[in-house]
């Protein structure tokens, strides 16, 4: 079982719901050591102070805040415990949205949460009263040394918080929109839709594997002996510029259909 990153409460008006906190998502990746190629020798980094010269051990390192004019304030851990902050140890409800109302560009980590002790009663009256009137709520809460906004809705058995981005670091993407001149036909349009049909399906994540990763381990087992060299896979382009949109969408359907045909005979 998963450690908790966080003990506190909900507070869903009056009621109050004892809760842990845990993280919904684990990365899973080839991981690389930084090494020397003559001997595989793993190299080191030391933390040296740069107005003593010393090096300082990451025991002893401290947060520094430093201000516009220059000046560094040392933050000490009881400084973070001890912050004049409500959400520090309460996630507050401060309202209720349509499911889907937020654009999914400002969402960022998801954590389980878990009712503790005589929370889960409250628990299962908040998950169900979510679930059945189709909304979200929209909490503050402070998690590792800074306050979120976040979302609290209603998955299967669980209450599942997701934290938001604050919008000062959500970027403009206006500069990486097309000219506004440039147009799609009505035919290009539908005929568009019409691979967009070919390829709906409902989502089961199962089915999609991290085609990356694997290709890099089998080139780590490769270089071990333990497997033969991987072929290299041959890129696919698209032969050049697309002049006649309408006849390429047509003929990505009729490769589509064909796919989908296949899968059902070998499913």
């Amino acid at each position: 079982m998963p450690r908790s990153l966080w003990k506190g409460a909900v507070s869903f008006g009056l009621v109050t719901i004892p809760v842990k906190l845990y993280s919904a998502t684990e990365e899973k990746d080839v991981t690389f050591r930084q090494v020397h190629p003559a001997d595989g020798g793993r190299i080191k980094y030391k933390r040296v102070c740069e107005v003593c010269g010393e090096e300082v051990p990451y025991s002893e390192i401290a947060k520094g805040y430093e201000t516009a004019d220059g000046r560094m304030v040392i933050l000490e851990a009881s400084d973070f415990e001890d912050l004049p902050l409500p959400t520090a140890k309460q996630v507050e409800i401060v309202q209720f949205v349509e499911d889907g109302e937020i654009d999914p560009t400002a969402h960022n980590k998801s954590y389980f949460l878990e009712a503790e002790g005589p929370g889960a009663k409250p628990y299962v009256l908040l998950r169900e009263a979510l679930r059945k009137a189709k909304k979200v709520a929209v909490v503050k809460v402070a998690l590792r040394s800074r306050e979120s906004l976040a979302l609290i809705r209603a998955t299967d058995d669980l209450l599942v918080m997701q934290t938001l981005l604050w919008p000062d670091e959500l970027r403009d993407g206006s500069f990486a929109a097309p000219d506004s001149e440039i147009k799609a036909s009505k035919g290009e349009v539908d005929m568009a839709k019409m691979f967009i049909d070919q390829l709906t399906a409902p989502y089961e994540p199962d089915a999609f594997t991290d085609s990356y990763r694997e290709a890099l381990e089998q080139v780590v087992a490769a270089k071990l002996g333990d497997a033969p060299a991987p072929e290299a896979a041959e890129a696919e382009t698209g032969g050049g510029d697309v002049v006649d949109l309408v006849a390429a969408l047509k003929a990505s359907v009729e490769a589509a259909k064909k796919r989908r045909e296949q899968a059902a005979k070998t499913g």
